[in-house]
Parts: structure tokens; C-alpha cells; sequence
């Protein structure tokens, strides 16, 4: 005889007051008192994704701004309170890389005795869990279509372009081998739950576009749209769907403090926050509408404001840095111009998102929060160009997303397709081969099992051999192009930064990249390097293999894999 368990129950679908009533459960469920967990097809791809991503990640060495990074925990690790400049032996204090982010960082590190690169590459396995999770809470708000998830986190790394697009804050999959450990992975992972929590209180709090009752096509639209919201994960189970949070404004506060956390730890990446909490915002939340009561639109007015006020708060009191002076400050806008260069070659991809995007403006008009979001980044993308303050070019990456999680919130509807759904779904796979084949795969394709010539991640080289002769806090003058990025993560000082930072002033970042050209030119006396070696109290010098060696330096170590040479003066 079947067993049936009389106390397990789901909620009603639609019932305003969250009614509960009872179900029958028969078989062997019975015995579990009716719950049978079956996991999902995100939780199945993306473990999957998660193992082969951190396994590509683990085997490409740290690179880029990496050293940075790893400099900054450095020396929160040796003071916490009061940190030194990241790359210069200078003081810190103003410096926005000491973010709650890093701080966290420089207490781990202190804790376990780890250096500012094992941090760093330690951090990346928590980034790829906050980004997983986030991608799949955030689509799950757009849609309950099981297989939505797992199609946006393939667009996401794959539609992107036919030529690498390697940058801080690109989701691609040869950009994730680089950038998992950076603050910007973080930042946005962070963002995709920002967005999912705010766009659940938004639709919460009201009908969602297209769901007004009397408008039309548009009310077939919103109970289709209702039906989505209401139907839970698993087959059968019809969940009651309400204001989702904390009670009251403590929800709105969390929501607003962890805006401000994103602010912090990486302000670019916080315009793209804000821009998506307006797109959601504006798009599901129905309160100020011109129907709305004085009332109800006033309670919409407080709780976002809340948000907001929270935010600003949380932001404006961390003691490290002023996170707001850096509107002002345009000193990176030169290093960022080149992501505006060859837009087509690297993003034309996710172009492929655009008729999903069309279909959503026509069904549920230009409120769509896809359809708003897109438009706005794209406003300011274009406000980067043209004012030259090309850092808001940092957003390019984010910007692709609602083109991606449109495409695939649409491949994601259950079939049987029409013809159009169809074309897209040919044209998008035949799109993520692309981009696998040319830019994409030689993130995870090891170059002992590539076939067909992959282009594969940049190998920086280690400079671990120059930090065993080189104490902590020591200051080196270099040359070339990789030692200055990566020496510092190990702890030793530059004589000139060759990153602008807000702790030291432009001007005289200048002028030391001024001694140290001076110092490393053919025609400078030992007079005029001692003079300059003793202005900044370097002890070291590391030089490419094209350099001559000063004769009052004493060569103390080389490296077989570059040919550079360490040498002490002074």
C-alpha cells in the first residue's frame, strides 16, 4: 500500500495571505517526510564548471595586476592599521586599493603567515563561488526556467568575440584565468546578487512589467510572467511568491550596505551596480506609477531611499580611503583608452543577444530591466568616449550581460521552438564554437592535449628568485615590463610606481619615473645615479638582459628563464 505523510505542504500559487495546505505524498518520499532533493541542472554544470574553471586557473601563474594585488596585501599584512604605499616606500594613507576587500585579505594573511600571492591566488577559489552563485540567483529572478542558468553562464564565458578581451572585469573564460584572485571578480559577483535581491523586492512589492490588469496583450503577458514567478524548481510544487527579505526597512538596509561594500572594494564596478539597480527598480517596481496612492508611492520613496541613504553611509565611513574624491580624479583615463580599440573583434559575439533583447522590449516594453540595463551601460560606454574619462570603458564587460542572460532566459523556454527561436538557437551554438575555437579555448585546453593550436593564457615569469636576496620594504629600480608589475607583490619597494595612485601625487610619480630613466640611461655619470640611487634610497637593481650593468653594482643572482640580472648598489 502507498504511505502518504499528511504534515509536508507547499503554498498556495496566488494566495494574496501565504495560505498553506496540505499534500499528499505517496511512495518512498514518504519515508523522507516527502522531500526528495534532486539537483538542479546548474548545480550539475556549474560544479562542473567550477572544477575545470579553478583547474585552469591554479595552472596559469599570476600575471598583470596580480603583483599589485599581491603588493597591497603585503603590506596590510605588515601593518593593518597603517599601511604603507602598495609599490613605493611612501605613505598609503588615501590609497582606494586598501578596500574592505583587501583589508579582509591582510587579516588572513597575518593569521596564517601566507604571502600577498598565495592570498591572492587563495581569494580566486572564493571570487568563482561568489560569481557561480551569483549568475545563478540572479537568472532564477528573470526567470524559473531551469536550464536558464546554465545557458547564461556558457554565454557569459563564451560570447564574447573572435580576438582575446583581457581585461580586469571580463567574464570570459581566458580573462577568468587571469582575473579570478582580483577585487573586480569579487565586485561583480557581489553586483549579480545585488541585482537579484533588488530585483526580488522590486517584483515583490508589485506586478512585474506587463502584468497591470486592463492593458491588453499586456495582461495575457503578465499572467504568463505571473505563472513563471509562481512555479518553484521542482515539477509539481506551485510556491506562493511575495515581498522576499527581512521585514520592513532592515531588508532595504542590508540591500543598501552591501551596495556600499561594492562601492568600496571596486568603484567601477559600482557604476554598473547602480545602473542595474535603476533598471530593476524602474522596470518591476510599481509603486510610483501615476495610478499608485499618494501613500503606497511614498512607502516605495522611503525603502529605496533607505537603500540608497545606507549606501552612501556605508561608503563615506570607511576610514582608509574617500571613496567619493575619486570622481574627480582622471588620472587612469589614459591606460583605460585602449578598451575602446577593436570593439568588434572582441565583442561582436554577444551581438548575437540582441534579438532575445528585441523580443523582451516587445513583449513586455522598454521597462524590461534587461532591456533598461543595456541601454544604460551602453550610455555610459559612450559618455567614456566621448569625454575622454575612458575608465567608464571598464564597464564594457558587464554591459555584454544583459545581452547574454536575454539570450539565454529565451533558449531556455520549453520546446516545442518556432522558427525564430530556432534560428537563434543554431546561430548561438554555432557563436559559443566560434568563440571557443579562437579566443576561449586555450583557457582550459592544456597545451599537451591541443590539437589544433589553441591560443592559450600569457606565462609570466616568477620573480620569487629576487625576493630571497631582496628584504621586504627595500627599494629596487627596474626596467622592462614584467618586473615592475610582479616584484612588488613580493614585498620589496619601486622607486618609481608605474601605477598612478591617489596616495601619491601625479606629479611626483613623474618625476621618479624621470630619475629612474635618468638612472637607467646609457649616458648618465655614477655621479648622477648615486645622486638618484640615494633620493630614494634604493639598494637594487634588476635589469633585462639589455641593460648594462653600472660598474659600481655588484651582480648577485640572474635568471636562466629571462636573462635579467639582480645587482646591489649603494
Amino acid at each position: 500500500m502507498p504511505q502518504t505523510h499528511t504534515d509536508s505542504t507547499t503554498r498556495a500559487a496566488g494566495a494574496s495571505a501565504g495560505v498553506l495546505v496540505r499534500r499528499t505524498v505517496r511512495g518512498a518520499s514518504a519515508l523522507r517526510g516527502g522531500r526528495s532533493w534532486r539537483p538542479t541542472p546548474y548545480q550539475v554544470f556549474g560544479f562542473a564548471f567550477f572544477l575545470v574553471m579553478l583547474l585552469a586557473y591554479w595552472a596559469v601563474p599570476l600575471c598583470c595586476d596580480a603583483g599589485q594585488h599581491a603588493a597591497v596585501v603585503e603590506r596590510l599584512k605588515a601593518n593593518l592599521l597603517h599601511p604603507r604605499h602598495p609599490m613605493a616606500d611612501l605613505p598609503g594613507a588615501g590609497s582606494p586599493y586598501y578596500s574592505p576587500y583587501a583589508v579582509a585579505q591582510g587579516a588572513f594573511a597575518r593569521l596564517t603567515g601566507l604571502g600577498g600571492w598565495e592570498v591572492v591566488r587563495l581569494t580566486g577559489v572564493l571570487n568563482l563561488l561568489v560569481l557561480l552563485t551569483g549568475t545563478g540567483r540572479l537568472v532564477r529572478v528573470l526567470t524559473p526556467r531551469p536550464w536558464a542558468p546554465v545557458f547564461a553562464l556558457g554565454a557569459m564565458t563564451l560570447l564574447w568575440g573572435t580576438e582575446r578581451a583581457w581585461w580586469s572585469g571580463y567574464l570570459n573564460l581566458m580573462s577568468m584565468t587571469g582575473n579570478l584572485g582580483y577585487p573586480s571578480a569579487f565586485a561583480i559577483g557581489l553586483t549579480f546578487w545585488a541585482w537579484a535581491l533588488t530585483g526580488a523586492r522590486a517584483r515583490g512589492q508589485g506586478l512585474g512589467p506587463g502584468q497591470e490588469k486592463g492593458k491588453g496583450k499586456g495582461k495575457k503577458q503578465g499572467k504568463e510572467q505571473g505563472k513563471e514567478q509562481e512555479e518553484g524548481p521542482e515539477r509539481g510544487v506551485v510556491r506562493y511568491v511575495g515581498p522576499s527579505g527581512l521585514p520592513g526597512l532592515a531588508g532595504y538596509v542590508g540591500l543598501g550596505a552591501l551596495y556600499g561594500l561594492i562601492l568600496l572594494i571596486h568603484p567601477i564596478t559600482a557604476v554598473a551596480a547602480v545602473l542595474g539597480a535603476m533598471a530593476f527598480v524602474a522596470g518591476w517596481q510599481r509603486g510610483w506609477r501615476r495610478r499608485a496612492r499618494g501613500g503606497a508611492r511614498g512607502a516605495v520613496v522611503v525603502r529605496w531611499g533607505a537603500m540608497a541613504g545606507t549606501a552612501v553611509l556605508v561608503a563615506g565611513c570607511w576610514p582608509y580611503f574617500d571613496v567619493f574624491a575619486l570622481a574627480g580624479d582622471d588620472s587612469v583615463d589614459w591606460m583605460h583608452q585602449r578598451l575602446y580599440e577593436d570593439l568588434g573583434g572582441q565583442f561582436w559575439l554577444a551581438l548575437l543577444g540582441l534579438p532575445a533583447l528585441w523580443l523582451r522590449w516587445r513583449r513586455d516594453s522598454w521597462r524590461d530591466p534587461l532591456v533598461l540595463l543595456f541601454a544604460l551601460d551602453c550610455l555610459v560606454v559612450a559618455y567614456g568616449w566621448v569625454s575622454g574619462h575612458y575608465t567608464y570603458g571598464r564597464i564594457l564587460g558587464l554591459t555584454l550581460v544583459p545581452l547574454q542572460f536575454a539570450l539565454a532566459v529565451e533558449l531556455a523556454a520549453p520546446r516545442p521552438w518556432g522558427r525564430v527561436r530556432q534560428v537563434l538557437g543554431g546561430a548561438a551554438a554555432v557563436g559559443a564554437c566560434a568563440g571557443f575555437l579562437t579566443a576561449q579555448g586555450g583557457a582550459v585546453v592544456p597545451r599537451a592535449l591541443d590539437p589544433i593550436g589553441l591560443e592559450q593564457p600569457s606565462l609570466w615569469p616568477s620573480y620569487a628568485w629576487v625576493a630571497r636576496h631582496v628584504g621586504k620594504g627595500e627599494v629596487v629600480i627596474s626596467d622592462g615590463h614584467f618586473a615592475p608589475r610582479s616584484l612588488p607583490g613580493y614585498g620589496p619597494n619601486l622607486a618609481a610606481p608605474i601605477w598612478p595612485d591617489p596616495a601619491l601625487d601625479e606629479r611626483e610619480r613623474e618625476r621618479r619615473l624621470a630619475d629612474v630613466r635618468a638612472y637607467l640611461s646609457p649616458d648618465s655619470t655614477r655621479a648622477e645615479r648615486t645622486a638618484v640611487a640615494r633620493r630614494h634610497h634604493a639598494r637594487w637593481l634588476l635589469l633585462t638582459r639589455f641593460k648594462r650593468v653600472p660598474e659600481e653594482a655588484v651582480v648577485v643572482a640572474w635568471s636562466r628563464e629571462t636573462g635579467e640580472v639582480l645587482a646591489r648598489i649603494g
